[in-house]
This record gives structure tokens, C-alpha cells and sequence, in this order.
């Protein structure tokens, strides 16, 4: 990611750009079917109970907020939701698929690549973009343009989908901010696809949970992310997959 762009924006944009994200990527690694149980480290006190049943899939699609940018590789948000839900006993493996500064034509025109890159077909996709197309002014009607032919491919290869929401800043003006922020909404229903309507709703007041750049989460903030959005995840699982 060019850091001189975000630099600019962030002077720009100030305290609103705590509303935005963007993107970088990272690997994935194969785990056996069943996998010996191991502890997670989310949240006080949260009872960790033994990993069962068959694995489940889950790919992270977004930019740098999964990809955890400028954090250790284990501190991003899909390692970190991994580790979560084996804490609560869900033999799940997150697969982290961000790339750096992808906006929502970028996803679009890689995503199909990614499912084929896959093992298996994923249980869940996690889809995370918006923010980048918020900071470089693309219209709401392009962006869902792009959400709905990702999701039309995600439609076609049966693959369930929960939306990560993102939130337009005020300075765009209440007609871009209205129509940018309805979409995830919209998209949701008229898909059937699960929604967080902004998944950063529990941070973004606090400057603490950002880096200096104010757009992209400290790992205390990734840890606070997880926690808040863990239950959201596991509804969007199919329940084939959750019963144990």
C-alpha cells in the first residue's frame, strides 16, 4: 500500500477516516480434519472447551483490516477469529485472503481466482471491502455494481456469505453517505447473505484501538473485533456445520 496516499487522507479526513479500512493479505496453512484441541486467548475468562467435529472453511475476503496490516502475522483478525472459535470448541480454519488496497473492482475480479485456489469449496465467506472505495470517492452504484457480481459468484457456487459493513464519513455529504451506507443492507436481503452493518462499531470511537494512521486497528483492537463480532460468525455458519 502507498503509505504517502494514506498519509494524505488521513490529514484530510481526520477524526472520519476512524469510520474507513483497507486492505493487505496473507497465507493460509493446512490443518488435519479433526485437530487436537488447543487453548484460544480471546477475551477474560472465556471457557475454552475441546475442538470437535470436521473442519470448517471459512475464507476471509477483504483488504488490509484482515490482512492485519502492520501487526504480526498471528495477530490479524482471520488468525485471531480462528483462534476464537476454538476457543468455543469450533474445529474451524480461517483463511486469510486480503490484499493491500483492494477496493471493491479489485475484489471482484480476483475473487473467482481465489475459490478456485482453494482445497475445498469455503463454508463460509467473510466479505470485507468498501473502505478504499470510500477513500478514493467511488460512487455507492459502482460499488454495489461490484458486491453483486461477487456475490452473484458466490450465489452460483452455493457458498454462504456474511457481509463485513462498512460506514460512509459525513464529509461526502448526506446523499453519497445515504446510499453508501444502505447497500450492505440491501445487498444482504436481497441475497440471504448475513450482515454485520458495520463491523467496526465497536472500535472506531476509540483512538486508543487504532494505529497512528487512525484507519487501521492496533491488535488490541483486532482482539476487541473478534470479540465483538465472534457470535455473528458462528450464526452465519450453516448449522450442518455448528452441530456437533
Amino acid at each position: 500500500m502507498n503509505i504517502g496516499f494514506w498519509q494524505k487522507r488521513a490529514a484530510l479526513m481526520m477524526g472520519s477516516l476512524a469510520l474507513l479500512a483497507t486492505a493487505a493479505c496473507s497465507g493460509d496453512a493446512g490443518e488435519p480434519a479433526v485437530a487436537e484441541p488447543r487453548t484460544g486467548e480471546i477475551g477474560d475468562g472465556e471457557m475454552t472447551i475441546p475442538v470437535m467435529g470436521d473442519e470448517v472453511r471459512i475464507l476471509a475476503f477483504g483488504d488490509s483490516l484482515f490482512a492485519g496490516y502492520n501487526l504480526a502475522e498471528e495477530e490479524g483478525y482471520p488468525e485471531r477469529l480462528e483462534t476464537a472459535l476454538r476457543a468455543r470448541g469450533i474445529n474451524a480454519r480461517v483463511i486469510d485472503a486480503g490484499v493491500s488496497g483492494d477496493t471493491s473492482a479489485a475484489g471482484r475480479a480476483r475473487l473467482g481466482f481465489v475459490l478456485e485456489a482453494q482445497d475445498e469449496s469455503p463454508d463460509l465467506v467473510m466479505l470485507e471491502l468498501g473502505g478504499n472505495d470510500l477513500l478514493r470517492g467511488i460512487q455507492p452504484d459502482q460499488t454495489r455494481a461490484n458486491f453483486e457480481a461477487m456475490l452473484d459468484e458466490l450465489a452460483r457456487r452455493e457458498i454462504p456469505v456474511l457481509l463485513m459493513g462498512m460506514r460512509a464519513p459525513p464529509n461526502y455529504g448526506p446523499q453519497y453517505q445515504a446510499q453508501f451506507d444502505a447497500l450492505y443492507g440491501e445487498l444482504a436481503q436481497q441475497y440471504d447473505a448475513g450482515l454485520i452493518p458495520f463491523w467496526l462499531e465497536d472500535i472506531y470511537r476509540d483512538r486508543s484501538l487504532f494505529q497512528s494512521d487512525r484507519i487501521h486497528p492496533t491488535a488490541e483492537g483486532i482482539e476487541a473485533l473478534v470479540a465483538s463480532t465472534i457470535d455473528e460468525v458462528i450464526a452465519a455458519l450453516p448449522e450442518d456445520e455448528t452441530d456437533s
